[in-house]
This record gives structure tokens, sequence and C-alpha cells, in this order.
């Protein structure tokens, strides 16, 4: 064997940030085979995944397993004495991986990195695949600002036909506002879910959202918390953000502060024009007491002098 030939070997050890469970799932669907049948490979005793590779080949085939998430490594190739029929089972790339290995040493007997893309394809509309933070902000933006402009032109139409007949206004808006409002829950849902999946969560994580408190806390965390480097249980990584992306993301980060601000100033005012009713109703009761109190000692006076008067009048004595 010649001394440029390369060889790819495992011995159990994962990249950072990839668990176990998840690095033999992807092993599995990488070779085709079973899980129990991975699991023979994390031993801790070093594997040859694949021999006899030219120096590109074996770049190809590590890079798809850096992609499953296990840390592997390549070695040059070293002049061993083979027995015929173990390296005719060793190079077979059709048998089955399932079946017990004649030898603890013996490498998959599958193609590596076959029908395994770098990156997933993204949909908006498909709860499948996966997306990161920016991504799942840039599409939120996006998606805020078109429910806008349709809500802006259905009010604006709707005022028109309300000038004309306003039952047929009241029925049209509340059925487009209902079309409206499911359209853009289903939406949303399906980008949140496939935020959930680049964290290799479960997409019936996103009922936490109707969880009181929870609900609360539960979007921050799809903002913060990063996705798996790696490929997971729902597919390949995402493709890397482009610039529309980054952009997008930035510009709703900038926009979260205004929209708290605006509640802030929103709920001040709305506490100001109640402590002014307030004022204004405490003073009218006041002017009220004090007018009733001068219309009170009005009459008092005056039945005062009448009674003065009463007193003040001579009283005929009798005739001596």
């Amino acid at each position: 064997m010649s001394d440029n030939r390369f060889k790819i070997v495992f011995d159990g050890a994962l990249l950072p940030g990839v668990e176990s469970t998840t690095a033999k799932l992807n092993l599995a669907d990488l070779f085709k085979s079973e899980v129990e049948a991975i699991e023979k490979l994390f031993t801790g005793r070093p594997v040859a995944l694949k021999r006899d590779l030219s120096r590109p080949d074996a770049e190809t085939y590590l890079a798809a397993l850096k992609n499953a998430g296990v840390d592997a490594r390549i070695e040059a190739e070293q002049p061993v004495a083979f027995n015929l029929a173990e390296t005719h089972e060793t190079d077979s790339g059709a048998s089955d991986f399932s079946r017990p290995a004649a030898s603890p040493y013996a490498p998959p007997r599958a193609a590596v990195g076959d029908n395994l893309p770098e990156f997933s394809t993204l949909k908006v509309f498909t709860i499948n695949g996966r997306i990161g933070r920016l991504r799942f902000l840039a599409w939120t933006l996006v998606l805020s600002m078109v429910l806008s402009a349709i809500v802006g032109a259905l009010f604006t139409v709707g005022l028109g036909v309300a000038a004309v007949s306003p039952t047929t206004a009241i029925i049209i808006g509340s059925l487009l506002g209902i079309a409206l409002f499911v359209a853009s829950v289903w939406i949303s849902v399906q980008i949140t879910v496939q935020r959930l999946h680049d964290l290799g969560w479960s997409g019936w994580l996103w009922f936490l959202n109707l969880v009181p408190i929870v609900g609360s806390i539960f979007p921050i965390l799809l903002i913060v918390l990063p996705g798996n480097a790696g490929a997971n249980q729902y597919g390949a990584p995402p493709p890397r953000n482009s610039t529309a992306v980054k952009v997008l993301a930035t510009l709703w980060l900038a926009v979260i502060p205004l929209i708290f601000a605006a509640a802030v100033m929103l709920g001040m005012s709305g506490y100001l024009d109640q402590l002014e009713s307030s004022v204004d109703s405490g003073y009218e009761s006041s002017t009220m007491t004090t007018d009733e109190e001068a219309d009170q000692s009005v009459i008092a006076g005056e039945e005062d002098v009448q009674s003065a008067d009463d007193a003040a009048e001579p009283v005929d004595s009798p005739e001596e």
C-alpha cells in the first residue's frame, strides 16, 4: 500500500456541544443503519471508519463526519498484512452494517457522506427544517411588516365600504380579520417550530407560549439560545446568514426598544388622563359643595332677616 493513502479513525469522541444520542442518530442516518449497530463504535477503542483513501477523499469523509457531530481524524495508512477474506469484507461497500462484525475493529461498510447536504434547505411555509436566531428575527419582522400593510389596506378599504353600507363593512371586515389572524398564526407557528428544531427541541414546545408567565419568557429563549452547531435529529444546520438577514435582525432589535418605549408612554398617558379626571371630579365636587353652602347661607340669612323684621314690628298695646 502506498504512503499517500489515508484512513478515517474514530474513537468515540464528540464535538463540543453535541450530545451522544444526537451523534448516534446522525451516524445511523449517515450509515443507513440501526442505532444499536452504531453503538458498537462508541467503545472508546479506535475504529477505522474508512480506509485506502486519497487525501481529498479523506477530507470529504471527515467533513461529513464533522457535520454529524463526531470528532474523527485522518491518519496515514501503514503497511499491514491483511487476511484476504478480511480485506474483501472490509472493502465491501454493499454489506449490511447492522450484522455483527467479524472483528471489533472492522469499519462500517457503507458509503460515508452520500446524500448528506452541508446545509438544510430554507422553506418558510413548513414545520420541517431549521433556522437560526437571526433568521428567526428577520422572518418574524417581515411577517409583522406584511401583516401591518395588509391591515392598513383593509382598514382604508373598509372606511370606503362603511360609508356606503356599514353592515356590509362589518361583515366583510370580520371575515377578513379572522382569515388574516389564522394565516398569521399558522405562519408564526411554522417559523417558531423551525427555530425549536435548530435547538434540537420538539416543535410541540410551541404550546409553552400559551402558558401564563412562561409564555412571556419562552420567546426570549428562542432569541438568545444558540442552535446546534452540527446536524441533529431534525436535519442539517441552516445556511449561513445573508446580509439581508443580518440587516433585518438588527432592525428588529432596534424596533423592540421602540415598542417598549411606546408601551410605557401609552401607559403613562393613560395614568395621567385618569389622574386628571380624578382631579377634575374632585374640583367639581368641591365647587358644588361650596355653592350649596353659599346657597344655604343666603337662605339662612334671609330667614334671620325675616325673623328680625317680625320681631321689630310694633305690638299694639291695649287702650287704657
